[in-house]
């Protein structure tokens, strides 16, 4: 089985230049390009689809993806989603109004979500159980895994760790592998997400990854802060990130490059999984 995780940006572009990331294209959504890429401010629905529904991958888990896009990322992608909201979703619908007219003007602020796509029909023959576990609900914001357990008895948790607080994104992420861990029994499990932990400087934390939830499949390098962790299964490709030009789509001869996050693929393999009631 082939695992996807990915970083969304809020549903937004992100060009290498920083020039191009101009102060005109926040507030006045003109386009800006270069040589070779093109910075827009509009809703980019559509090519986050595409790019995701081009991808192979039987689990594809999302963090600080727009609410609104769970659904059509979805249907393009031929798959069945589970949605926990994260942080700065009250007046949702106003929020998707607004960030749908000016997505970098508002940004953050639209609302997010992690987000878990199951392709049916498929391996793993879809979602039988989700549930969600909130981080923490006050200060800086609020944080929640989603956990989807799938009908051929594989279990996933997505998680977008706390980054604005030190230390604090080590607790979210051993509470959530805690109750991960807890829900999925003697299952399968796969832990991933934007953990905002770097391997090289947080080496205690993902040794009790490994000793205490038995998550110690390689991680995606020492610098990253996007990892696919599991228990139960055998690597067949260990997790590394996507080069820039895969999360790119071709505009009238330039590239429109999505996120400021690249995706991260993994592939993992299990002998006769067991099939669940869905």
């Amino acid at each position: 089985m082939r695992l996807l995780t990915w970083n969304l940006f809020h549903g937004r572009d992100f060009p290498p230049d920083p020039e191009l990331r101009s102060w005109r294209s926040r507030f006045l959504r003109l386009e800006e390009s270069n040589a070779t890429h093109v910075q827009v401010n509009r809703d980019l629905t559509k090519e986050f689809a595409t790019v995701l529904a081009s991808a192979a991958w039987d689990v594809a888990l999302l963090q600080e993806c727009p609410p609104r896009f769970a659904a059509p990322l979805a249907r393009a992608s031929g798959a069945e989603y589970h949605r926990v909201f994260t942080s700065r979703n009250e007046l949702g619908f106003w929020r998707a109004f607004l960030a749908r007219q000016n997505p970098d003007l508002l940004a953050s602020n639209e609302g997010g979500s992690n987000t878990t796509l199951v392709r049916v029909p498929g391996k793993l023959g879809g979602i039988a159980e989700m549930r969600e576990l909130a981080i923490h609900e006050g200060e800086p914001e609020r944080r929640a895994m989603a956990f989807t357990r799938t009908a051929a008895g594989l279990c996933v948790a997505n998680l977008h760790a706390t980054n604005d607080v030190p230390r604090m994104a080590v607790e979210d992420v051993l509470r959530a592998a805690g109750a991960a861990s807890e829900w999925a029994g003697d299952a399968p499990l796969v832990f991933g997400g934007d953990l905002n932990l770097r391997p090289a400087e947080d080496p205690e934390l993902f040794a009790r990854l490994a000793d205490e939830f038995g998550l110690d499949s390689p991680t995606t390098g020492p610098k990253a802060i996007d990892h696919v962790l599991v228990r139960g299964l055998e690597v067949v490709a260990a997790p590394a990130q996507w080069p820039p030009e895969r999360r790119e789509l071709s505009i009238d001869g330039k590239a429109l490059r999505l996120s400021d996050h690249a995706p991260v693929e993994a592939h993992f393999h299990r002998d006769d999984p067991p099939v669940l009631a869905n």
